[in-house]
């Protein structure tokens, strides 16, 4: 019998198209995917919303977060997705479902995109796409979404691809910058027994 509390494996990671947009696995050996994670790392508004535990710095650094991220997709924890056009194949950003509690069904969902790509409503697109695939493909009852208190651009994506807001978490995340002080964090989850939002996320 299986251990409830092991992982499921190795998680599908697919092409998922749709809204315009592909989700696919990061490439660690295509020097463009290389690239396009450490800019978005490296991006100002990025780092103003996010302290990663080990700072970006450069390419040796990017290709080492990229191997994490795909131990955890080895090891039924987590799936990373370099977000593209659904023509083109340019990166415009990366989202994931990182944490995978295989028992409760429970996961967090995170993202970012390149600056030249926003204003498209590329989070919101492949939001709605990457929860779609995690309900469906991956079976999960409940999707977290957190995001720093005064990101008003995160809470406007959560509410239109139908997380609503739960409560304030108090100092769950870092300040941006520091591993020695803490900020809020709003919560927004949604379930898979929750109704479709009534609005899709528009195309640009």
């Amino acid at each position: 019998m299986t251990d409830l509390y092991e992982s499921s494996g190795s998680l599908p990671r697919p092409g998922i198209r749709g809204y315009g947009l592909r989700l696919r696995p990061w490439d660690a050996d295509a020097e463009e995917d290389v690239q396009a994670w450490l800019r978005g790392y490296l991006d100002p508004e990025f780092q103003r919303w996010n302290t990663p535990l080990r700072p970006l710095e450069d390419r040796a650094d990017a290709l080492e977060s990229m191997a994490a991220r795909a131990k955890s997709a080895q090891e039924g924890v987590g799936a990373s997705f370099c977000v593209t056009d659904a023509s083109g194949g340019v990166p415009l950003g990366h989202i994931g479902i990182n944490d995978i509690d295989h028992v409760v069904r429970v996961a967090r969902v995170g993202y970012w995109v390149l600056p030249d790509a926003r204003g498209r409503r590329v989070a919101t697109r492949a939001l709605a796409l990457a929860s779609r695939w995690a309900f469906e493909e991956l079976g999960l009852h409940r999707l977290e979404l957190g995001h720093a208190l005064g990101h008003e651009a995160s809470c406007r994506i959560a509410e239109r691809c139908g997380y609503p807001y739960e409560g304030t978490l108090r100092g769950a995340m870092f300040e941006a910058g520091r591993l020695d002080a803490f900020r809020d964090v709003h919560l927004h989850a949604r379930l898979a027994t929750d109704p479709a939002p009534e609005r899709g996320p528009a195309l640009p």
